[in-house]
C-alpha cells in the first residue's frame, strides 16, 4: 500500500473517533464502507490494529478499548493542546479531501499557497540538527545578499512562512518568500536550553518583534465583531470584560507593534480602541494619512 493511502486511513480513523468519541470495531467497519475509505473494501481487524500503532507513532494518540468493546482516543489532548499536531492533522485532512474532490475542483475556492515552502525541509533539518544555514535573501527594494544564520524556529503568519534566527548580530526574522536559497553548512550552533520560540513571540501579534512597549489595550467590539473576537482571539491574553448596549469590551496585554495595529485597522468597521490613548492616536494618524492620499488622488 502506498504512503498516501496509509495516511488517508490513519486520518479517517482519527477524525471519526474525534467526532463520534466511542465506536465498536463493527461500527467502525460499517462506517468505513459507507464512507468508501478504501473504495468500498472492508476494514480487516488486523489492519485496524496496525493503524492504531501507526497513529500512536504519528500523532501520539492512543486508541483504547473500554469495557463495552468500544474504541476511543484516551488522550485527545495530544492533538487538542499541540498546535503542530493540529496543523498536521488539519493539513492531511484537507489534502486528502481535495484529492477525493477532483470532480468538483472548480467549486473549491482556495487562497494562494504560502510562498517559500520549498525551503522548509532544509530549514527543519537545520533546526533539528542545530546546523547553521547560508541563506540567499533579497529585501524589497534592496540588492540580494547571502548570510549565514542559526535557525531557531519557523512561523506561519498571513500566508507567509517566517524563519526566526540568530544572524550573528541579533535575533532576526526572515520571510521565506524573499529567500532565494537555503543551504546546510557543516557549522553547528548552540541554543540556550532556556530559550522558547513560543515565548519569544508571546507578547506580540504576528512576527514583528521590535521592542514596542507593553500596553494594556481595551477594545470595544460592536455587533458580530464581538463574536468574531470570541471565536478567534487576537492574542492569548485576550479576555472579555463585559457587554452592554450592543457592544462588548475586551482587554489584551500586548506589545502593539505594526502587525497588531494593521490587524486592528482591518477591523475598524466594527471595533474601537478605548485604551491606551497612544494607540488610538496612532490609528487615527494612519486613517488621516490614508484620507489625504485618497483626496490627492
Amino acid at each position: 500500500m502506498n504512503t498516501g493511502l496509509q495516511f488517508k486511513h490513519y486520518v479517517w480513523l482519527v477524525n471519526i473517533l474525534r467526532k463520534r468519541h466511542r465506536m465498536t470495531l463493527k461500527e467502525l467497519q460499517e462506517q468505513w464502507v459507507l464512507d468508501e475509505v478504501a473504495e468500498g473494501n472492508p476494514l480487516p481487524r488486523s489492519s485496524f490494529h496496525k493503524y492504531r500503532d501507526a497513529i500512536r507513532d504519528m500523532f501520539g494518540l492512543d486508541i483504547e478499548c473500554d469495557g463495552c468493546y468500544r474504541y476511543y482516543i484516551s488522550n485527545p489532548g495530544e492533538v487538542d493542546n499541540d498546535l503542530a499536531k493540529q496543523w498536521m492533522l488539519s493539513t492531511l485532512t484537507t489534502g486528502l479531501t481535495l484529492t477525493n474532490s477532483a470532480a468538483i475542483k472548480d467549486d473549491i475556492i482556495l487562497e494562494n499557497v504560502p510562498a517559500g515552502y520549498e525551503f522548509l525541509p532544509v530549514i527543519m533539518q537545520a533546526i533539528r540538527q542545530r546546523r547553521t544555514i547560508a541563506i540567499g535573501y533579497r529585501k524589497f527594494g534592496f540588492e540580494a545578499y547571502t548570510k549565514p544564520v542559526d535557525p531557531y524556529a519557523v512561523r506561519l503568519f498571513r500566508q507567509r512562512w517566517y524563519l526566526l534566527t540568530d544572524n550573528g548580530e541579533r535575533m532576526a526574522v526572515y520571510s521565506l518568500d524573499r529567500m532565494l536559497s537555503a543551504t546546510l553548512t557543516d557549522q553547528r550552533f548552540r541554543r540556550a536550553a532556556s530559550f522558547s520560540s513560543e515565548e519569544y513571540f508571546s507578547e506580540y501579534f504576528g512576527v514583528m518583534v521590535d521592542g514596542t512597549p507593553m500596553e494594556h489595550v481595551v477594545l470595544r467590539a460592536y455587533g458580530k465583531m464581538a463574536d468574531l473576537l470570541r471565536t478567534l482571539p487576537l492574542h492569548r491574553s485576550q479576555r472579555e470584560l463585559g457587554s452592554a448596549d450592543g457592544h462588548t469590551d475586551f482587554a489584551i496585554d500586548i506589545r502593539p507593534s505594526i502587525d497588531f495595529v494593521s490587524e486592528l485597522m482591518s477591523k475598524v468597521d466594527g471595533l474601537d480602541v478605548l485604551e491606551p490613548a497612544s494607540l488610538k492616536a496612532k490609528m487615527r494618524h494612519i486613517m488621516e494619512e490614508a484620507l489625504k492620499r485618497s483626496m490627492q488622488g
